[in-house]
């Protein structure tokens, strides 16, 4: 018998595809709408003759008439390069698509996640970030329509449980890898990875010494699950990802150890209002949710190295 019947808007992306299998397991009826505009219909091509899935392209900033129990709101392009190209619809993602799903959950009672991210925090002033951090973000730079698009989505959220008494739940994702990444989504670990199995020198921007922490995408699907499992009087905002942190110059040299490759290191400008720093304090995630990343860095990057093997 199902469970819950299940939106994952976004779900034929890189995190949504992975939850969306992890939902299924468990027994859930999922309903995933995706415009594809960074999604893939591969992601979830596996999955088009499961019982219990469903696949409707749609994009979230127009309404959706369905009846659902839970709603994870995932829809949002996350690499630079994708959500630069459009900047706009990006905003009205993030914007009006999150109107549309409070909307559809109000209306049908459901519970909903949404996908936020460390992007929040900006260029921190904080080390390492914790919820209660305001954030140092550029409004009007390159990358606010992604940045002040979720940190619009979350007072969304936070009005709707005010005003309506929803049920919300927010996460804050940090960077996370892992299969299914876009070989051209522009983030650090499928660029250097894609650099590295072609043989090309390994681009660093500025020096090499920014930091980034990184979670694999099996440890991330369970803390958001766990987050919409938790407490109804907990809401988050809450940080998962994992605590490690890493320079450039180390991720890169690992990734060139794991690949058996010849690259080398090439350095370029930094990019406009590029973090220097980032890394997530967990403490609220251990002690709410019960909830630690569990793949260490070498072995979530060797998965992620046979992924993109398979490209070649």
């Amino acid at each position: 018998m199902v469970d819950r019947r299940i939106l994952v808007t976004g779900g034929a992306g890189f995190i949504g595809s992975h939850l969306v299998e992890r939902l299924i397991e468990r027994g859930d009826e999922v309903l995933v709408a995706d415009n594809f505009y960074s999604g893939l219909r591969s992601n979830v091509h596996h999955l088009l003759n499961h019982p219990q899935f469903e696949l409707v392209r749609h994009d979230v900033t127009f309404p959706l008439y369905v009846e659902v129990d839970e709603i994870y709101h995932l829809a949002c392009p996350a690499s630079p390069i994708y959500y630069q190209r459009d900047p706009v619809q990006t905003t009205k993602t993030s914007v009006h698509g999150s109107i549309n799903m409070l909307g559809l959950a109000k209306r049908t009672g459901a519970k909903i996640l949404l996908a936020s991210t460390s992007e929040v925090y900006g260029d921190p002033e904080v080390h390492p970030q914790q919820e209660g951090y305001w954030g140092h973000v550029n409004p009007i730079g390159i990358r606010s329509c992604y940045d002040e698009g979720k940190r619009c989505a979350e007072t969304l959220f936070f009005d709707y449980r005010r005003q309506h008494n929803l049920p919300i739940k927010v996460a804050r994702i940090f960077n996370t890898y892992g299969p299914r990444m876009r070989p051209d989504d522009g983030r650090v670990v499928s660029n250097f990875i894609v650099q590295a199995l072609a043989g090309e020198p390994i681009t660093i921007y500025g020096d090499g010494q920014q930091t980034r922490s990184f979670c694999y995408v099996d440890d991330l699907v369970s803390g958001l699950m766990s987050l919409m499992s938790s407490d109804p009087g907990f809401t988050g905002p809450v940080n998962l990802g994992n605590p490690g942190e890493f320079t450039m110059l180390e991720l890169a040299q690992r990734v060139i150890d794991l690949t058996g490759s010849a690259s080398r290191i090439e350095h370029r400008p930094l990019p406009q209002d590029d973090p220097s720093r980032r890394r997530p304090d967990i403490s609220l995630a251990e002690s709410a949710l019960d909830w630690r990343p569990k793949t260490a860095l070498d072995q979530g990057l060797a998965k992620t190295v046979e992924h993109f093997r398979s490209y070649a």
